[in-house]
């Protein structure tokens, strides 16, 4: 018989480390802290498992060391991923680049990673939370440690998550495993989250969707800037341009001096250039002039918006155009492109998707195995690597699971169940 090793954390990289080890001949325990498996791969693209995408590269990544990753994805990317899964049963559908189940059910990626855990001969130990790894003092071999009992492995996978939807069992604890090991840990905040404004006329426009260009501005200097659909809500901005920038937000607000904010800008009317939106504003004064103004400006953008506008400018929305100031008409047209908003924080773990930070590495070698503490790997979000929308997170996922289950060599996921090759998607 090949090796013992212990997987802490049954999710994604979890399980596919656990796959993995087992069809290299290992003897493989998978200690879960939650009373099934995968509970977090149920919540991921909104219900449907945005599984990878087919544009897969390093730059749609966050890590300090993206020679390494690049390396990582390079030995188990998109192709494999959707091999991997067709050799398990799995019909995978591509969305514009996105991949998905053919289903649309997070269900079914979680049913046949179980049942392939299963058929691998992997034994699951649930309701086991782990409180420490240890080096057994008259043996070799490595001590998992929890109130439920002490296992014993030659090797020990940490694959525990990061502090992002803790209702799931992502609490944080796999971080302090690493720090008891002596590894350090880049600081972790919240990531592909939503926003938190300090405006409270924000209530008037929840609900809203619109196509905007958002950017990120701290101490006079642009910080980041995304496109896309933006979602206003009670208590600040949220949708995917958003989520791509909170990170960068969290790191601001974390670093700077505290009750600092951070200031975004937001254009709903990107693309038109300055000349061309001076033109129509020109032209629609010229041919609406007679009108109230309210309905002078309806049909720019969402009624509740040009409401708010005309609010923030000072004008009132029955008087006459042609009577308005030409100042706070002027102000109108420059919050159509450049709303400006205070962001003070994000919203918790609790409704981050994932955690930008840490273990670094440069703390691991290429096997992902611990450069301190030989014989322990790690895999998945407790590494210093976060993706953004689109399946990103769940490739880095599969990856690195992959990657610690495979160890020293072997026959590998892919050769011993699939032909290595490129996988076909519907």
């Amino acid at each position: 018989m090949g090796n013992t090793v212990g997987i802490v954390g049954g999710g994604a990289a979890g399980m596919m480390a656990a796959i993995t080890a087992a069809r290299n001949g290992e003897r493989v325990t998978l200690l879960e802290r939650n009373d099934r498996l995968g509970k977090k791969i149920l919540s991921t693209g909104n219900g449907k498992c945005n599984l990878g995408n087919e544009r897969l590269e390093a730059e749609a990544y966050y890590t300090g060391r993206p020679d390494m990753l690049e390396d990582f994805l390079g030995r188990f990317g998109t192709e494999d991923t959707i091999s991997f899964f067709q050799s398990i049963g799995l019909l995978i559908k591509s969305r514009n680049g996105y991949l998905y189940p053919a289903s649309e059910q997070a269900a079914a990626v979680l049913d046949v990673l179980r049942y392939e855990v299963k058929a691998a001969g992997v034994d699951v130990v649930t309701d086991f939370k782990a409180e420490s790894v240890e080096r057994g003092r008259r043996s070799k071999l490595l001590q998992v440690y929890g109130k439920e009992g002490v296992y014993s492995f030659d090797r020990v996978i940490l694959a525990c998550g990061g502090k992002a939807a803790p209702k799931t069992g992502s609490d944080g604890s796999g971080y302090r495993l690493a720090e008891q090991l002596g590894h350090s840990m880049v600081p972790v905040v919240p990531a592909l989250v939503q926003l938190r404004c300090r405006e409270e006329y924000l209530k008037s426009v929840s609900g809203v969707r619109a196509d905007a260009q958002i950017s990120v501005w701290f101490q006079g200097k642009r910080a980041a800037q995304e496109r896309g659909e933006l979602q206003l809500t009670e208590y600040g901005i949220s949708g995917i341009p958003v989520f791509q920038l909170s990170r960068r937000v969290n790191y601001i607000l974390a670093g700077a001096k505290k009750h600092a904010e951070v200031e975004v800008n937001i254009d709903f009317l990107p693309d038109y250039t300055e000349e061309d939106f001076r033109m129509q504003c020109t032209g629609r004064r010229l041919l609406q002039g007679h009108r109230t103004v309210e309905e002078f400006f309806t049909g720019m953008l969402h009624k509740k918006l040009m409401l708010l506008f005309i609010k923030l400018a000072g004008l009132k929305s029955a008087e006459a155009v042609s009577g308005a100031d030409e100042r706070k008409l002027a102000r109108v047209y420059e919050l159509c492109r450049c709303w400006k908003l205070h962001v003070i924080g994000s919203n918790s773990y609790d409704n981050a998707q994932v955690c930008a930070g840490g273990v670094p590495l440069d703390e691991v070698t290429e096997s992902l195995e611990s450069r301190l503490v030989p014989g322990v790997y790690f895999a998945g979000e407790i590494l210093d690597v976060d993706g953004r929308c689109g399946g990103y997170n769940l490739q880095w996922a599969w990856c690195s699971g992959f990657i610690a289950g495979k160890h020293h060599g072997g026959s590998g996921v892919m050769q011993s169940r699939a032909p290595r090759g490129k996988g076909q998607v519907v």
